[in-house]
């Protein structure tokens, strides 16, 4: 089965993992300081750039929830963050996202 990619990503995920491409924050100024990139707290939302095929359960494959292109929450610490030509990706497992944004 073909995974689906909408960039030039050459990444296919196994069984029941997504790669995220973080949606950044704009920057923001609280009471007027600046905040350094330091402190600020990794975004928890990204888009979806590529998708496995899903899981085996019982035999039988389960077709993925998400599809490439949708906006997800997913948790804090959740996934691996890997680096593929110099662009930041996050892999993680479907059941790590948490929700899709429409």
């Amino acid at each position: 089965m073909a995974t689906k990619s909408a960039t030039a990503v050459k990444v296919n995920p196994l069984a029941d993992r997504v790669v995220v491409k973080a949606l950044e924050e704009s920057e923001q100024m609280r009471g007027g300081l600046y905040i350094p990139d330091t402190a600020k707290e990794k975004p928890q939302q990204g888009e979806i750039v590529a998708v496995g095929p899903g899981r085996f359960e019982k035999d039988k494959r389960v077709p993925m929830d998400v599809k490439v292109g949708d906006k997800v929450l997913y948790g804090k610490y959740s996934g691996t963050e890997v680096t593929i030509d110099g662009e930041q990706y996050l892999i993680l497992r479907e059941s790590d996202v948490l929700a899709v944004i429409s």
